[in-house]
């Protein structure tokens, strides 16, 4: 039988012994290179939307450290966030709070999600990829991982998927449960009150039917599969999936150009999620955050 709900917004997570994992043997190398998870999609895209860990972890600096124990909610002002694509990848995350200097640990937690599927953004990235957005999907169960974020690292990932912006791609909302379940691993069955999750503006693509279309996980594969679809494509971003990468970073209005492509070519579907989606954009019950200076845009 399943616990109480817990985990909501007023009762977030909090690191273990102040953000640290306990002492590892001497020797063991836990920084993400050794660990295959040093991958960055921002820098190449085709790498999205990146590595994944095998296993919750402390994201600490350049390492991932294995939790000490289950994260608890306590009151310490972190909340939940579901990594649909990119921000599970711990080089990307890294790689966005460099940014801007910010090196406070991130606890990863594996989580068992049902309600929630991983579909393919009606938008193209000025980080030259198509990205993941989630979609829902009751009774479809994912193993994704939640992010338990404090204010200023929210703040950052807010600005990544310009949450903060009239013409940004994402909105932030909470999705609650029953609605959607969230039981991270480590918890022994207690299901979370909810979780944030970005959707986004622009709606997914379909696969065909109307349904949306599942995000592969594989960049090549997912471009290949859009230029063989659509010859304006191919005009636009070239034929391979290397001359779209390339285009797509070099030029911001061509990205925009593309994602209008998108629907005009009548790919385009909602996600299931917009109706969560409340005013001020971020949803409820956390207040605004505040976006970094100089904050990049997906």
């Amino acid at each position: 039988m399943s616990k109480p709900l817990s985990g909501g917004p007023a009762r977030p997570s909090r690191p273990p012994e102040s953000g640290r994992a306990p002492a590892r043997p001497a020797g063991e190398d836990r920084t993400l290179r050794a660990l295959g998870l040093a991958g960055v999609p921002r820098e190449e895209p085709l790498l999205y939307p990146g590595a994944w860990p095998r296993e919750s972890g402390l994201l600490d600096g350049d390492r991932l450290l294995p939790l000490d124990g289950p994260v608890h909610g306590d009151g310490d002002g972190r909340v939940p966030v579901l990594a649909i694509g990119s921000n599970a990848s711990p080089g990307q995350l890294r790689h966005k709070m460099a940014e801007f200097g910010i090196d406070s640990p991130i606890p990863m937690v594996r989580t068992r999600v049902t309600g929630v599927d991983i579909g393919v953004s009606a938008h193209v990235s000025r980080m030259g990829y198509v990205s993941a957005s989630p979609v829902g999907a009751p009774g479809v169960v994912r193993e994704l991982f939640v992010l338990w974020l404090d204010a200023e690292q929210l703040a950052v990932i807010d600005a990544s998927e310009g949450v903060p912006m009239a013409s940004g791609n994402f909105d932030r909302v909470w999705l609650p449960a029953p609605d959607v379940r969230v039981e991270p691993a480590d918890r022994d069955g207690t299901v979370l009150r909810g979780a944030y999750a970005y959707v986004n503006r622009h709606g997914v693509l379909h696969d065909g039917t109307g349904a949306p279309r599942r995000h592969p996980g594989d960049q090549r594969v997912l471009i290949t599969e859009l230029l063989q679809g659509s010859a304006r494509l191919r005009e636009l971003f070239g034929a391979t999936p290397e001359e779209f990468c390339a285009r797509a970073r070099a030029d911001r209005r061509l990205c925009a150009r593309g994602t209008r492509l998108f629907a005009e070519e009548t790919w385009v579907t909602a996600s299931g999620l917009e109706r969560y989606v409340r005013s001020g954009r971020t949803g409820e019950p956390l207040p605004h955050t505040q976006p970094p200076p100089t904050a990049p845009m997906p």
